[in-house]
């Protein structure tokens, strides 16, 4: 296999929209992240299930090995849960970094299209498996409907808007 090239641009259009979708996970991950009772992290489901500490230390970790990608570098880290707050803290930051190089003048390491289908869908799909695992739990995040949310790019981080149109 042929080595894969070390710079990619990204269009203007490309940024925004890659920086729209770090800004959407950011917001959609905030409802079953945010106020989750204190045992719901070791909560098992079931013994071939992942915990919600385990998931969410795991979207950590994908978001470190995006910013190692887009940098041009391929690096993995496979990390143990620190603690439900913790790992929210991390989880931000690691999207707010992310956000911060793709916000930048560089070019990347590899293309958008790879870190959008590697780490961020990945990410997005384990945003849906802690919400299923919150009404799991027994402690059930509303609905909403995102079309309508306050999601901007650059907006990566804990802090986000409240929500506008919740259903039950």
């Amino acid at each position: 296999m042929a080595p894969m090239p070390t710079s990619h641009p990204i269009t203007d259009a490309e940024r925004e929209l890659f920086r729209h979708t770090l800004a959407t996970l950011a917001y959609r991950a905030r409802k079953p992240l945010a106020g989750a009772p204190p045992d719901f992290s070791s909560f098992e489901a079931g013994r071939t299930t992942r915990m919600p500490g385990q998931i969410l230390s795991h979207m950590c970790d994908l978001f470190d090995w995006a910013l190692w990608m887009a940098r041009g570098e391929q690096r993995w880290t496979d990390t143990k849960p620190a603690g439900w707050e913790q790992d929210c803290q991390r989880f931000y930051e690691a999207l707010e970094r992310l956000d911060t190089y793709i916000a930048s003048a560089e070019t990347l390491g590899r293309p958008v299209s790879m870190l959008f289908q590697g780490p961020v869908a990945d990410a997005l799909t384990h945003v849906g498996q802690l919400n299923m695992l919150r009404r799991m739990f027994g402690s059930p995040v509303r609905g909403e409907n995102y079309a309508r949310a306050d999601i901007t790019a650059g907006r990566a981080g804990a802090v986000q808007p409240p929500a506008r149109v919740e259903f039950d």
